[in-house]
């Protein structure tokens, strides 16, 4: 087994390309992908909009009235499909942007070497040539020969159909790629097959449609992601309102033709009841909602990869974090030392290490890696550097030279060294206690005296580790560990940190009604003394032993009461996670490791760690912590919840405000009154509804209690029988007003013109007051929603240009409003608005 680090190895090899050769080559050869989903263009994205049946609509109505010899109107209609175009394609480039942004931030990244510097980059710029460092749990970025292998396997079934990792060696450089993926001991390595364990460095020799992956899986482009329930919902909404829509419509025109006799008018107004029932706005709010929850997601270090996670955030019910780095600071340091019975406390006044403690601190160094990663052996060598220094106990001379890894079944690793001032070979074992202690081959009496000091130091909250030394003279080195002849050494405790700021965000989890359950390999005394510091219930502790005593359905009936396991074993997260699934919880769970991805990807919301998870986790998860801080999980949560309140309020709006389109397009000809909307004050107003429904609402802060009530129901929908109550209620509130004051308005002389120009300007003053009867009670005195004030200057503005300048008013056919009129205007605006809250929107179980 070749001892070597590739990360020091590397920094002895080949320096790699130049930044100006990658640039070069990477302009030569293009991106290292496999698909390139191309960017719509401005024509194509017209046309996709032009063919909205809104927009067709409008052409109809268009040349109708061309046909009618009205040419302005057809004018004014053509305008406005250029305005709605215009405003449609700015906030679908949004849109895109904010979603491209989101796929730059997930996109693979990659340790590379170029110019003798160490850098990671995105894995879509590596180019034939480049030098890259590979690990475990990586998934390789592209096909390359191996200079280091370090006990390297890679799983290259998804290239060669193999189920069984297979062992990678060092290779010649300009070997042959004959022979291709699969079997053992081949000096390649190949896109998209994963690093199941050990190091390596690779020199890049394909990328993108060049490797191996690249000439099977041309077809991965095609793949589409599934729909998620939110937009099936939306989808079937809109597919009944549609119906209902043509239906009514042709029933309007028919009776229009039939009881006026003019046909061409009658598909006019067919055609204004088919805009006014089409709810075109709920498939875009819905998109804008997700892209802009993902970036506002991404401000608080929480990258989503999968959108749809957002919609399941706010009914997460369950939270299954790691103990360590999510909860503590991941910064391990020593803090005790046990030797011959003797305990030393570690903290700053200590100021020299008395001499029994040096030869335990010099093995535990030497069990350790050279240039290590994990954050204990890095706090060993920090220790040992600094309390070491000067004496003999730091052995640089000595060269590593055998490596005996830890498995499942010996929680236990050694190291053997070639020592030039001793005639055999020391070695250095360092693991958790048990196995140490089954190593040496310990009494049973010295085991449980032992034992009890492992106990004191984990109730302290300490990661405990045992450390031990043998020798072998022979030439031979046996295959196990076992075959040694170990002495025991002594004890060291180290302890990471609860996070400030845990405490805090977990008791807003409980007040949230989310349970935490701590997940951790630490013993269990450990993981309750964390729990505790941390406020999560430490009553009863599951041990991963206990789990295998359990069969699923017992399983079921204990993760209802615990919220801490300990040494809990990769595979057994998994068993957490569908046992708390099948209690009908919706499970949140973090991990970081190659193991994790199954239990990641089974969780309703996987979340992988940034930092130290490793990319078959985060290939596994719906959402990525970029700085592994639990409080961000939270933050996220809390986004989630105030995400599709928003989407709430904006959809009861939107279904509010159609239905006096509705009604005043249907009403006024079945009483034979003069038709009050044309298609040109349908699109006015749509011009209103679609900035509100899709920024107005996304930019409401969130309800001071969201973090304060029960998760959202399994299966709630969003257009629930309550909130469609509630919208119909507001929507026949408005209609009821308008039309009463339109008819009040004939009744008492005014001319038709006149008439419309009242009913409308109500209509737009009552459809800004439903926005604000949709925010939850106190949103004024709260945050200041910028977007809201900008609609709604606009649009008064827009109405008073309408309703005021003479040529736009005879197109709108508006006649002049006295003052006295206006008032009544605005106390019919007035009187829409309170009676619109009648239907309490407190009532509602979002709080919003």
């Amino acid at each position: 087994m070749s001892p070597e680090n590739p990360l020091a190895a590397a920094n002895h090899g080949p320096d790699g390309l130049s930044d100006a050769e990658a640039a070069a080559t990477l302009a030569r050869v293009g991106p290292n992908t496999l698909f390139v989903e191309p960017r719509r263009t401005l024509w194509r994205l017209t046309c996709e909009i032009l063919r909205e049946p809104m927009f067709l609509l409008l052409l109809v109505a268009g040349s109708i009235y061309l046909l009618l010899g009205d040419v302005r109107e057809a004018l004014l209609l053509l305008g406005f499909v250029l305005v709605i175009v215009l405003m449609t394609v700015l906030q679908e480039r949004r849109t895109e942007r904010v979603l491209e942004t989101l796929r730059d931030l997930a996109s693979p990244r990659a340790v590379v070497r170029r110019g003798g510097v160490q850098k990671t980059v995105a894995a879509s710029e590596l180019v034939p040539g480049d030098i890259v460092l590979i690990g475990e749990g990586d998934r390789v970025p592209a096909d390359g020969e191996l200079l280091v292998a370090n006990e390297l396997s890679l799983d290259e079934s998804l290239l060669s159909g193999e189920s069984v990792p297979v062992r990678k060696l060092a290779g010649l450089a300009g070997t042959s790629r004959a022979g291709g993926p699969g079997g053992d001991d081949t000096p390649f390595a190949y896109a998209g097959s994963q690093v199941v364990q050990g190091q390596g460095v690779m020199r890049v020799c394909a990328t993108g449609l060049e490797t191996e992956l690249g000439k099977i899986g041309k077809m991965l482009g095609t793949i589409e992601q599934p729909i998620s329930p939110l937009q099936q919902e939306t989808r079937r909404f809109v597919r009944v309102l549609a119906i209902y829509g043509l239906v009514l419509s042709l029933v309007v025109l028919v009776l229009y033709g039939i009881t006026r006799g003019e046909w061409l008018a009658g598909l006019l107004a067919g055609i204004t009841l088919a805009m006014g029932l089409l709810p075109q706005e709920f498939p875009v709010i819905l998109t804008v909602f997700m892209a802009l929850g993902a970036r506002r997601l991404a401000h608080d270090r929480v990258l989503t990869r999968r959108l749809n996670a957002i919609e399941t955030l706010g009914q997460t019910s369950v939270l299954c974090v790691d103990k360590t780095g999510t909860l503590t600071h991941n910064r391990m340091a020593v803090r005790q030392l046990y030797v011959d019975g003797r305990t030393l406390v570690v903290d700053d006044a200590l100021s020299t290490l008395d001499e029994p403690y040096h030869e335990l601190l010099e093995y535990l160094i030497l069990a350790s890696e050279i240039d290590p990663i994990d954050p204990m052996e890095r706090a060993f060598h920090r220790f040992g550097h600094s309390y070491l220094a000067g004496t003999e106990h730091l052995r640089p001379d000595w060269a590593l030279t055998q490596e005996y890894e830890l498995t499942p079944q010996l929680q236990a690793m050694s190291h053997g060294w070639i020592a030039p001032d001793r005639d055999y070979y020391p070695v250095a074992s360092k693991g958790a206690p048990e196995a140490v202690f089954d190593l040496c081959h310990l009494p049973e009496a010295q085991c449980v005296q032992l034992l009890r000091e492992v106990e004191t130091l984990a109730e302290q909250g300490l990661r405990v580790l045992a450390v031990a030394k043998a020798r072998h003279d022979g030439v031979e080195w046996p295959e196990r560990q076992h075959d040694f002849d170990f002495e025991f050494l002594g004890l060291v405790g180290l302890a990471d940190p609860v996070r400030t700021e845990v405490p805090e965000a977990i008791a807003q989890c409980r007040e949230a009604g989310v349970r935490l359950v701590m997940i951790t390999g630490d013993y269990p005394v450990t993981a309750q003394a964390v729990a505790r510091q941390a406020g999560i219930d430490d009553a009863l502790v599951v041990s991963g032993d206990m789990m295998e005593q359990l069969d699923d359905a017992a399983l079921r009936g204990v993760v209802q009461q615990a919220e801490v396991f300990a040494r809990v074993r990769p595979h057994q997260k998994l068993r957490l996670v569908e046992a708390l699934k099948a209690n009908g919880e919706v499970v949140a769970m973090t991990g970081d490791g190659v193991n994790d991805a199954p239990a990641l990807r089974a969780a309703h919301i996987g979340i992988a760690m940034g930092r130290r998870g490793t990319q078959v986790a985060r290939e596994a998860a719906a959402l990525i912590l970029l700085d592994d801080n639990f409080t961000a999980i939270v933050a996220a949560m809390r986004q989630g919840r105030r995400i599709y309140d928003n989407l709430v309020k904006a959809v009861t709006y939107v279904i509010a405000v159609h239905v006096p389109l509705i009604g005043l397009t249907v009403v006024p000809l079945l009483l034979g009154w003069p038709l009050l909307l044309a298609p040109a004050h349908v699109v006015f107003l749509e011009l209103v509804i679609d900035p509100v429904g899709s920024i107005v609402f996304e930019n409401e802060a969130a309800h001071p209690r969201v973090m304060r009530r029960p998760p959202r129901v399994v299966g709630e929908p969003l257009f629930s029988p309550r909130r469609l109550a509630r919208s119909l209620w507001q929507g026949g509130v408005l209609f009821v007003g308008v039309l009463a004051l339109y008819a009040a308005a004939m009744r008492l002389g005014s001319a038709t013109d006149a008439a419309r120009s009242m009913a409308f300007q109500t209509l737009v003053m009552g459809n800004l007051g439903l926005v604000f009867r949709n925010r939850h009670p106190g949103a004024l005195r709260q945050e200041q929603n910028r977007a809201l004030w900008w609609v709604v200057g606009l649009t008064l503005a827009m109405l008073l240009l309408v309703t005021q300048l003479a040529p736009l008013a005879a197109l709108f056919h508006f006649g002049a409003v006295t003052p006295w009129q206006y008032l009544y205007c605005l106390f019919a605006a007035g009187v829409i608005y309170l009676l619109a809250g009648v239907v309490r929107q407190a009532k509602d179980p979002l709080g919003s």
